[in-house]
Formats: C-alpha cells, sequence, structure tokens
C-alpha cells in the first residue's frame, strides 16, 4: 500500500475516529467485535459502543468510536473486522 504523507492525509491524528459495522444479529456479535476493536485499541471504552437493530431484527449495527492514532492502526482494525465470520460490512 502506498504511503500517504501526514500532509496529503485527510485524517488528522491522534483522533476519534467512528467506524460502523454490521452483520446477522447474534447473541455475542457486540461483545466479539469489542474484543476485535480492542486488540487495535487498547484504551478503547466499550460504554461508548451504539447498536441498533434492524427493523426485523435480523440485523445489528454496531459503531465504534476509537481513538486513531494512525492510518496503520486503522488499517490493520478495518481488515480485521472486516475478515471477521459475523461481520457483513463495515463502513
Amino acid at each position: 500500500m502506498k504511503e500517504i504523507p501526514p500532509e496529503e492525509s485527510l485524517i488528522e491524528y491522534p483522533c476519534d475516529f467512528p467506524i460502523k459495522v454490521m452483520g446477522k444479529a447474534h447473541p455475542e456479535f457486540t461483545q466479539t467485535l469489542t474484543a476485535v476493536v480492542l486488540q487495535h485499541d487498547p484504551g478503547f471504552d466499550a460504554a461508548t459502543v451504539e447498536m441498533r437493530a434492524s427493523k426485523g431484527g435480523n440485523y445489528l449495527s454496531v459503531t465504534f468510536t476509537v481513538r486513531a492514532t494512525s492510518r496503520e492502526q486503522l488499517d490493520s482494525l478495518y481488515r480485521a473486522l472486516h475478515g471477521h465470520p459475523l461481520v457483513s460490512v463495515v463502513l
């Protein structure tokens, strides 16, 4: 992946950065993905997680607001979340 110089980045680090994750409703969806987020942001506060179920209750949307310290950290977190079997979409 091409390195982006800090002056060309649209994100100024460090910053609070929301990541929305969606997938089929599962009893351990939020807890499992919170553990993934904590691997990439050890200071993440699980009390800040925002959850929203779909109208039919079949899907769940969870927003994690992490403390982003670098592009590498965000890229690694996105890859980990996107590759998780419970996850359908990461925004």
